[in-house]
């Protein structure tokens, strides 16, 4: 099945130090007509410069790389002009810096261990302009605010203010990790109002994107570890 000549690829820059792994997944996005690998980069550094080279839309980034590690290339990418989003390819089991990479401008965070078509949905899903943030790792991000409140300079605790009884049930689902689909079953209404509510919580809460509503959620004490 052929993709709309009106739709440009999406250009994926790969960021991990290990080549197995961005050998696979170039391997999985070359049999696509919708995504299209500009660049690989084995450290931080290298993928700042091929985002700046290439207009990469989306860089799959690990986060522990020799050199200029994925918290600070995440930092500089999303301060930057391009536009360019970033998804986190990390293992929980030994990654302490999750937190920093949500505050560093992350708008997704995959698992090493997903299926590949799982990893490619989600690179389709943040070039969209959405975020993706299971529950379970919903639950993991929220575990690391707890348990290591000290291992990034600390940040000022957001208040979810301004915002309708409504808007607050949904920010608090959407803290638990729900999609839009889940929201709207939880408060019986349709998808689209659901959507219309995180729309106006993004800008009421001046938040750039579905990952950051889970921050505030969190920080708000709207959701907690448990």
């Amino acid at each position: 099945m052929s993709t709309s000549t009106t739709e440009p690829p999406v250009r994926v820059v790969l960021a991990d130090d290990q080549p197995l792994v961005r050998t696979a997944l170039r391997m999985v996005m070359t049999d696509t007509t919708d995504l299209v690998v500009t660049g690989e980069a084995a450290d931080g550094a290298e993928a700042v410069r091929l985002v700046e080279e290439t207009g990469a839309d989306v860089v799959v980034m690990d986060l522990r790389m020799p050199g200029t590690d994925g918290i600070e290339a995440t930092r500089l990418i999303t301060a930057g002009s391009s536009g360019a989003r970033v998804v986190v390819l990390t293992t929980f089991d030994d990654d302490d810096h999750v937190y920093g990479a949500l505050h560093a401008g992350a708008s997704g965070f995959l698992v090493k261990d997903m299926a590949l078509d799982d990893i490619l949905a989600a690179v389709r899903v943040v070039a969209s302009g959405d975020a993706l943030i299971a529950p379970s790792v919903t639950r993991r991000l929220i575990k690391e605010f707890t348990d290591r409140p000290k291992s990034v300079p600390a940040a000022p605790r957001r208040r979810a203010e301004g915002i309708t009884d409504r808007e607050r049930e949904v920010l608090t689902l959407v803290g638990r990790g729900l999609s839009n689909t889940e929201v709207a079953a939880e408060l019986h209404i349709s998808v689209a109002t659901a959507k219309t509510y995180v729309t106006r919580l993004l800008a009421k809460l001046d938040a750039r994107d579905r990952v950051q509503l889970v921050i505030i959620a969190y920080e708000a004490g709207l959701v907690s570890a448990t």
